[in-house]
């Protein structure tokens, strides 16, 4: 192992978390998911400094430059040496593109804006991480650096007054900071995972994270943050990594009553509430409010029309909490960087599809307010102020 920093915790946050993760209950041996970026770099040296045995993971996801590609493997395995670990990486790139880019295209060209990162954590990378610690290393644990945090089943101070059933299970809560907050992105993790599952950054902000990399002198303490997709960060721009795996096909873009107004070049492009890039010329500010597939059409109105009182969701994982039975009120974000707003959740009968899925649960959603920007194929997230309840995919307006 090798020596500690000579310097105390740069920040109160990052003392107490490296006091979490010395008195954490159970085994402290852990395999760190690394990315090369600043924040798994930091959970890998904090859980070095508080004692853990610590291995570094990397999932190879793509070829090419990038972040997650060649750049990141490198700046990860220049952690591990920097820290003296073990760095282990895993060719997940077959995994990643048929689970992710494939289906990402498939969503595009069925005239929905597809959220990879929910699906991604779930079936790329968290589950196959713990898998793969558990078998090839005999580590119990995973560590991201993610901006969350987990209260165990067992946790006598997880005491939250939840809408529905939590009893005897692990509890997602937000990162403490706001604007940093990646629980959205967490919903679809199942029970098994998250209860092996270490955030050490949950109760740090990002500068906190700065300067606790700083002091340990990481590769990665200045390291500028990338795109939020790694789709995005790979190929440039998310039209670039469209225009890469779809045809041009152009289109007509119309009002609600058909009237053609525009041109576009490829609904792909496009999302719901959208306005700048459309190319029209109105009267008015136009904004997309549906993609029209079957007819290769982009629907626009002004923001006026294109509120929306209900949506349907489906594909719900129920996380910290049981299935309703019946109604229940809950906060909701409907986008990654939206603010959470009131809604009422009506539990409704699943499609056949989301049985064949093995997803059975679905509801309705009905805001106190109407909403701008209801995307089908995003996510819709449930909270209890900081617990996250469950989420799932916005399959329709309603």
């Amino acid at each position: 192992m090798p020596p500690k920093p000579l310097t105390s915790p740069a920040t109160r946050a990052g003392a107490e978390a490296l006091k979490r993760l010395q008195c954490w209950p159970g085994t402290h041996r852990v395999a760190v998911g690394l990315s090369g970026g600043v924040d798994s770099s930091l959970t890998a040296a904090l859980l070095v400094e508080a004692g853990w045995q610590v291995e570094g993971l990397t999932l190879w996801l793509m070829s090419g430059k990038g972040a997650c590609c060649s750049e990141g493997l490198v700046d990860a395995a220049g952690i591990c040496d920097q820290l003296g670990i073990p760095h282990h990486v895993v060719d997940s790139r077959s995994t990643f593109q048929q689970e992710i880019v494939d289906r990402l295209v498939k969503g595009y060209q069925e005239g929905i804006t597809p959220l990879p990162c929910s699906r991604c954590n779930r079936s790329v990378k968290f589950s196959a991480m713990l898998s793969w610690a558990q078998s090839e290393r005999q580590l119990e644990r995973i560590a991201t650096g993610h901006y969350a945090r987990v209260r165990d089943a067992n946790d006598p101070n997880a005491d939250f007054n939840l809408p529905g059933d939590g009893v005897g299970r692990h509890r997602l809560l937000r990162g403490l900071d706001q604007h940093k907050d990646q629980s959205y992105f967490l919903y679809d993790l199942p029970q098994n995972v998250l209860g092996k599952v270490v955030f050490p950054l949950g109760e740090l902000t990002k500068t906190d994270t700065r300067l606790e990399a700083d002091r340990y002198g990481l590769r990665t303490a200045k390291k500028p943050e990338s795109q939020d997709l790694c789709l995005a960060d790979h190929f440039g721009s998310m039209r670039a990594f469209l225009d890469n795996y779809i045809p041009p096909s152009t289109g007509e873009i119309v009002l609600q009553d058909g009237t053609v107004v525009g041109e576009h070049d490829g609904i792909e492009h496009f999302t719901i509430g959208q306005r700048k890039g459309l190319k029209v010329a109105w009267r008015e500010p136009l904004h997309v409010v549906k993609i029209d597939a079957p007819m290769n059409r982009v629907v626009v109105a002004p923001r006026s029309e294109a509120g929306q009182a209900s949506c349907v969701v489906g594909a719900i994982n129920w996380i910290s909490m049981a299935a309703p039975t019946s109604a229940i009120n809950v906060e909701v974000q409907v986008r990654y960087r939206s603010r959470p707003v009131a809604a009422k959740l009506t539990p409704i009968a699943a499609t056949e599809a989301d049985k064949a899925g093995q997803r059975p649960h679905r509801c309705q959603l009905i805001f106190e307010e109407e909403q701008f920007s209801i995307t089908p194929g995003q996510a819709a997230v449930f909270y209890a102020k900081d617990v996250v309840l469950g989420g799932g995919l916005i399959q329709q307006q309603a």
